[in-house]
């Protein structure tokens, strides 16, 4: 008796919702709706392939690498492991006007952010400016926690292997170098800036750091890594905010500057330039290769050749299976109507 009280308390109200008796409609998926839809479908993702490809080529893209391996290459001085703070210069040509605005972009091939291990070792309460994880970092970040029993901030791979290199543009013109100004403001995520990462709240920003190190193969303090914009430091700094947000592939680009200055708005003038690099990220151990790369975007973003042509493959083959569909109907249905 008490088990069909229990079953009668546990059952759901009888109501039309509760009951499953609501009305339905259920789609009769027929011929004359199927061939139809995949020819449609088809057509729409074929015009979007198309002005996804088309608008994919027309932007510029100028691209050298400087990973220095090869003997006559300017940057071949610096790949000796025992060279420090080595410069080099690129020095190179434009043909055409790359048009404004105008993206500056540092690539890595070869390297594979998207290791669950190397993407796991960090401290997200350590980034969101948590003072009580300045002191003991989490386990987490090994093997890059301490060093000399001294916690590192930040601490982890990711952030240990933060980009390094540096880069200055010069133009030539009447025979001066003439430097192209880099604008490195809100290049990060909004939301990486604004909300995932945090600095803590303390001023000056020097002090929070008291009692840790910095990362082994960091050359500033995180406190230090921008001597000219004081909000440029910490854990809100464009580049570490940049290089925090790991890449899927293991061939990547990540944006390092943006030339937006009065003089260059309209694009980088064809001419002949020089990059001056101070070179410090080693990749040549990990059969690794370093580019650097001048584009502009449009209104899909930056070139990306694949997206224009998967959707005009997809909508190809919805079209090819529409006719295949429709040939097979004609045959085996149409004498019996």
């Amino acid at each position: 008796m008490v088990k069909r009280e229990q079953e009668s308390t546990n059952r759901p109200d009888n109501t039309a919702f509760t009951q499953q008796r609501l009305p339905a409609w259920q789609p009769i998926l027929s011929a004359g709706i199927v061939i139809p839809g995949f020819v449609l479908i088809g057509l729409a993702f074929i015009g979007i392939g198309v002005a996804l490809f088309v608008t994919s080529r027309g932007i510029q893209v100028y691209q050298m690498d400087y990973t220095g391996e090869e003997s006559n290459s300017s940057c071949h001085k610096c790949i000796n492991p025992q060279e420090k703070n080595c410069v080099c210069n690129l020095d190179f040509s434009i043909d055409t006007m790359i048009t404004g605005p105008v993206f500056f972009y540092y690539s890595l091939s070869n390297y594979y952010q998207n290791y669950r291990q190397y993407g796991a070792s960090r401290d997200d309460n350590q980034l969101t400016g948590d003072l009580d994880y300045f002191k003991t970092p989490s386990d987490s970040c090994k093997p890059y926690v301490y060093e000399n029993n001294i916690p590192i901030v930040p601490c982890g791979s990711v952030a240990n292997s933060m980009f390094n290199d540096t880069f200055e543009l010069y133009r030539f013109v009447n025979g001066e170098k003439k430097l192209v100004p880099f604008d490195g403001k809100g290049i990060a995520w909004w939301s990486d800036y604004n909300v995932k990462y945090r600095n803590p709240s303390v001023t000056p920003l020097k002090n929070a750091f008291n009692g840790t190190t910095k990362p082994i193969f960091w050359q500033k303090y995180a406190y230090d890594l921008d001597r000219s914009d004081s909000a440029n430091n910490g854990f809100n700094n464009q580049d570490f905010l940049v290089w925090m947000r790991r890449a899927a592939l293991p061939d990547f680009r990540k944006l390092y500057r943006r030339i937006t200055d009065q003089e260059y708005e309209n694009g980088l003038p064809a001419g002949n330039y020089s990059l001056k690099i101070s070179y410090n990220y080693p990749v040549l151990s990990f059969g690794g290769r370093k580019k650097v790369q001048f584009s502009n975007v449009s209104w899909m973003g930056g070139k990306n050749d694949f997206l224009g042509i998967a959707y005009l493959v997809v909508g190809s083959m919805c079209v090819f299976m529409s006719i295949v569909m429709l040939i097979i109907y004609a045959k085996f249905k149409f004498p019996d109507e």
